[in-house]
């Protein structure tokens, strides 16, 4: 049986396909999530699978509660998500964001996550109606800060942010083709 939220939008870049997350989703989230390669997500520090879960439940759970969400990152031809990139928003976040994950290393330094939140960024500004986009990266996150900043975003150091510091607010710009 598959199960799929609907009706939610599905994004094209030139390489890839960004859709709504879906149950067979879930072991590629949780293998991240519990590797080292996902501390930056967690707020615990000894993750469980449980812990995983919740986290995959609240991604997917977003999609219900805002109509919007992250997406997951598929390459053309291939339905295997391999990270998520998408807007952002839970209860206590002051500005609505624009985040991004990759699973996978074999999907690193590709481009991909670029690709990815360019559209993102566009569908945020032209579909949401967005006025504003940033996104809330640790300073010690030095590849999420270089893609940011590859992006066109810029810190904004008065900006509010969730959590506690440190926190920079990378604020991204309005693109070109959503102020058209």
């Amino acid at each position: 049986m598959t199960v799929a939220l609907s009706p939610t939008p599905v994004l094209e870049t030139e390489r890839l396909v960004l859709r709504a997350p879906q149950a067979r989703d879930w072991e590629a989230w949780r293998d991240f999530y519990l590797s080292e390669r996902g501390h930056w997500f967690r707020p615990v520090k000894n993750p469980t699978a449980e812990d995983a879960w919740r986290s995959f439940a609240a991604i997917t759970g977003h999609w219900v509660l805002r109509g919007w969400g992250m997406f997951i990152m598929t390459e053309r031809g291939s339905d295997q998500g391999f990270g998520a990139v998408g807007p952002w928003m839970p209860e206590s976040w002051p500005e609505a964001e624009i985040a991004w994950s990759v699973w996978s290393q074999d999907a690193e330094g590709k481009g991909y996550v670029a690709e990815a939140a360019r559209a993102v960024i566009a569908h945020a500004f032209r579909d949401l109606n967005w006025s504003t986009a940033v996104s809330y990266i640790d300073p010690n996150n030095t590849r999420s800060s270089a893609l940011a900043e590859r992006l066109g975003a810029r810190p904004d150091p008065t900006a509010a942010h969730p959590g506690e510091p440190p926190i920079v607010v990378w604020r991204h710009p309005e693109p070109q083709e959503a102020a058209a």
